[in-house]
């Protein structure tokens, strides 16, 4: 089964730009997702992390 959708897949062109379009956007998005929580201010983390509980 495998072999016959890389065997499918080959056949596509400029198909060779999607891994790399993915990875780039799944790196930004964790590197911002960081950032933000680095940059967050402690007493909104605290409120936003003890809302299950009230």
């Amino acid at each position: 089964m495998l072999k016959f959708i890389k065997n499918h897949m080959v056949t596509i062109d400029g198909i060779s730009i999607y891994p790399i379009v993915s990875l780039s956007i799944f790196f930004v998005f964790f590197a911002l997702l960081f950032f933000w929580v680095y940059k967050a201010k402690k007493d909104y983390l605290n409120k936003v992390s003890n809302l299950p509980f009230e």
